[in-house]
């Protein structure tokens, strides 16, 4: 006899089936209740003098929750949801649920977000939240076959390192030995390292860490990122086309292999036309302060001016976007310089920044006086320079963040309902 999953099974099968008892109901000599398993539900009947005495009687004082595992065969039962049922013979009670739940399964009495996280481990037993983390399992495995696909080779730097690629007090320090080190704000400079190595497409998917003590929708303190980066470019187009046929062949793969998840969800996903759509800085700054945005030229974008922009742009139709052409005051040292412009680049989805990064400086002179203008000290980016001084040929790339993808794209509240166990300034366990 067969194991197999609710979405599987067929009339007149013959099967184990295993899962979790998400409701009962007992109406005197007919029970039944409703196994839940990772691809759906399924009832499971048991009618007096249909099933074996001792099935029967175990149906009385099942507990939500619990798991079951039930021998029987599947007919047809146009009565139910699915228009079958499971017809036991055999039904064992593998491990018995206590009946007070700290949170509700379903939904149906709202628990907070923090009492939630909690009880992830229960909180995900809920299908629609499951649906969440299938698509953003196959958004990862979409990026990754895409880049197969396009003659890059994946790598896996250190996350433990001993400067970060953007300084500043956002890096979790770490004691290393008898040193002090840091948790990867990002692969970027490995990534460029590898970029004189002779393998000049790379990516990586991984974790990242930010000490940024934020409180926000969209801020963790540990996320997925995923870093590509590319040597022999032109410019800063290169990159952007490299990430825009990232995006068009992720979401094409999610809208087209994940249906079932989308619809348990009620969303519907657009794939977006290439090439996306290119607006400069200065277009943007405009674009804001005749929305009475107060912004001036040279200015960081600010969240809430990134989601009022994001709102013009849909006015427009547009949902995916690049901003190009920042000033160079804004953007982090290792990004190639055009005196008062960069070449530093943004894509935007929805009004949040999805990705961050662009042409890089290649230069060795330059890069180093860089760094002292920005006011780090180039000792401590030695072994990152070292490479620079022995043939670095000109390169780019990015840093693209999958939960952000993930919350824009399927309308979460929180990019923490897109991470399994977030990280947060508050939240260390579970």
């Amino acid at each position: 006899m067969e194991k197999k999953y609710s979405g599987e099974v067929k009339v007149g099968d013959s099967v184990i089936m295993q899962g979790w008892i998400a409701k009962t109901r007992d109406l005197g000599g007919l029970k039944f209740f409703l196994l839940r398993d990772r691809q759906g539900t399924i009832q499971v009947t048991a009618k007096k003098g249909a099933v074996p005495d001792e099935v029967f009687k175990r149906f009385s004082g099942l507990v939500k929750e619990s798991c079951v595992a039930v021998k029987g065969e599947i007919k047809k039962a146009p009565q139910t949801a699915a228009g079958i049922e499971l017809v036991p013979s055999k039904l064992e009670v593998v491990s018995v649920s206590e009946p007070e739940l700290p949170i509700d399964v379903f939904g149906k009495i709202e628990s907070g977000k923090d009492k939630r996280f909690d009880y992830r481990f229960l909180d995900i037993r809920e299908p629609k939240l499951q649906a969440v983390f299938r698509i953003k399992a196959r958004a990862v495995q979409a990026i990754r076959e895409y880049f197969a696909k396009s003659g890059f080779v994946e790598v896996f730097t250190p996350v433990i390192q001993a400067a970060g690629a953007e300084g500043g007090a956002t890096m979790f320090p770490v004691q290393y030995y008898d040193r002090k080190a840091y948790l990867r704000q990002s692969p970027q400079l490995y990534k460029q390292m590898m970029m004189a190595s002779g393998m000049d497409r790379v990516f990586e998917i991984g974790q990242a860490f930010r000490a940024e003590k934020f409180h926000t929708s969209r801020h963790v303190s540990e996320f997925i990122s995923v870093d590509f980066e590319q040597a022999w470019i032109e410019s800063e187009e290169d990159i952007m086309k490299t990430l825009e046929n990232m995006v068009h062949y992720t979401v094409s793969a999610i809208a087209r292999d994940c249906r079932q998840e989308l619809e348990s969800l009620d969303r519907k996903i657009t794939v977006p036309e290439l090439p996306l759509k290119r607006v400069t800085y200065d277009e943007l700054v405009s674009a804001l302060q005749k929305a009475g945005e107060k912004i001036h030229w040279g200015d960081d974008i600010e969240d809430a001016q990134e989601k009022k922009f994001g709102q013009i742009m849909a006015k427009k139709g547009v949902e995916w976007y690049f901003i190009t052409k920042f000033p160079s005051v804004i953007k982090p040292f290792y990004i190639k310089l055009d005196g008062k412009l960069s070449r530093g680049l943004d894509l935007d989805f929805m009004g949040m920044e999805m990705a961050s990064g662009g042409q890089r400086e290649h230069d060795y002179a330059t890069l180093k006086k860089v760094i002292k203008e920005k006011g780090l000290n180039p000792k401590n980016f030695e072994f990152y320079l070292e490479p620079f001084r022995y043939g670095m040929p000109p390169h780019g790339g990015i840093g693209f963040g999958v939960e952000r993808m993930i919350e824009k794209l399927l309308g979460l509240p929180d990019i923490k309902d897109a991470i399994l166990f977030p990280r947060t300034p508050d939240r260390l366990v579970p």
